[in-house]
């Protein structure tokens, strides 16, 4: 792990425990865990399956889209991606990591970079276009209700959803635009030679030009297919839809009632779209004590803090930890490949060298002339 990972690691472990004790103290937690324990099993089942299947679903995304662009794309290794990007994604400020990363192993694994980045630029700009929809629909069709819920927390709800909202315009432009990608990837190339990071180089330059073009072609192949487009339009929302359920299945399994699934889900929703963007690891701290307000009215006395608990450790810790474990074996299996392939690289030069040299003995064993002439000079 590299030094930047190492500080986002520590970064993030401050926040969970500052987080864990702004939410836990001054709270009876021997009362909470009661109160988690009348959780019926049934319902924790299905929230954990269905947080599993959240982050799966980016996998089976990406799959889709690499068999559109004619890739033999393994599901497995493409829903390996999805937690790899989880993982990276919740340890970073933003979000910033997951993408590169899933970049990365994708690369290794044989994809083109120009392809991968179409792929990833493709589903997060799909996410987050449902996500600005779903905002913009509650904004217009549940404004009373929501500032009734939000309280004071409604200003980072009109944040996240103007932050949302410019990365979808900025990723459609950056999409349809060949010109200004190759110019973003002009200007990379110039910031870090300036930083002397990279070097002078027509070569790179020109193959950096030759993925921009290609990136372009997989593009236009995404706009002219626009039914692929749909059906990963149509499952992404599934898959938004998902982790705002889970929330109901946590109201439901702790035998609570008088609120609608669409009440709960659509709360669900804002505390998301609220905190999606805010540069803090897992957006730790923040939807923690949002929760607590915007929920009091649907989970009541100690119901709060234990729905709190279950949801956010099934929705976030618990799929950090599967998705932690999951990067782990990619870079182990990564490693142990490289040295595998190092090795046989070495036995395949030795016995190449042990080849020509046995060649060159019996060459000079057939033609005494030529040894004598050799040990001669």
């Amino acid at each position: 792990m590299n030094r930047k990972n190492v500080i986002s690691v520590c970064l993030f472990l401050a926040l969970m425990l500052l987080t864990f004790y702004t939410i836990f103290h001054g709270n009876d937690m021997e009362y909470v865990w009661e109160t988690v324990r009348t959780l019926q099993p049934v319902y924790l089942v299905l929230a954990i399956l269905t947080g599993i299947f959240f982050v799966s679903a980016e996998g089976l995304v990406f799959w889709y889209l690499f068999r559109a662009l004619k890739y033999r794309a393994s599901l497995l290794g493409c829903i390996r991606y999805a937690f790899i990007g989880f993982f990276y994604s919740g340890i970073t400020p933003s979000a910033t990591g997951g993408q590169p990363m899933q970049l990365y192993y994708m690369k290794k694994s044989g994809f083109q970079i120009a392809d991968s980045t179409v792929v990833l630029m493709t589903v997060a700009l799909i996410y987050k276009l449902v996500l600005v929809l779903i905002g913009l629909g509650v904004l217009i069709f549940w404004y009373p209700s929501l500032c009734l819920y939000l309280g004071g927390y409604l200003y980072l709800y009109y944040l996240g959803l103007f932050l949302n909202t410019s990365l979808v315009a900025a990723l459609l432009f950056i999409m349809i635009s060949p010109k200004c990608f190759r110019g973003i990837v002009v200007a990379g190339e110039k910031l870090l030679m300036k930083l002397h990071i990279l070097k002078e180089s027509e070569t790179r330059r020109q193959k950096l030009f030759d993925m921009a073009d290609s990136y372009h072609e997989a593009v236009v192949f995404f706009l002219q297919h626009k039914r692929h487009i749909a059906a990963v339009f149509a499952f992404t929302f599934l898959q938004r839809l998902s982790v705002f359920f889970l929330t109901w299945l946590i109201y439901k399994g702790m035998h609570l009632s008088g609120h609608s699934a669409m009440t709960v889900m659509i709360i669900q929703a804002t505390v998301y779209i609220a905190v999606d963007m805010l540069p803090l690891p897992g957006s730790q701290g923040i939807t923690e004590l949002m929760y607590k307000t915007v929920f009091s009215a649907i989970f009541p006395g100690a119901y709060l803090t234990a729905s709190m608990c279950v949801t956010r450790s099934i929705n976030f810790y618990f799929l950090l930890i599967v998705s932690a474990m999951i990067a782990a074996s990619a870079s182990l299996f990564r490693q142990k490949r490289q040295v595998v392939l190092e090795d046989s690289h070495k036995n395949h030069s030795k016995t190449a060298l042990s080849d020509h040299s046995g060649s060159n003995q019996k060459h000079a064993a057939r033609n005494p002339i030529s040894q004598r002439s050799q040990t001669m000079t």
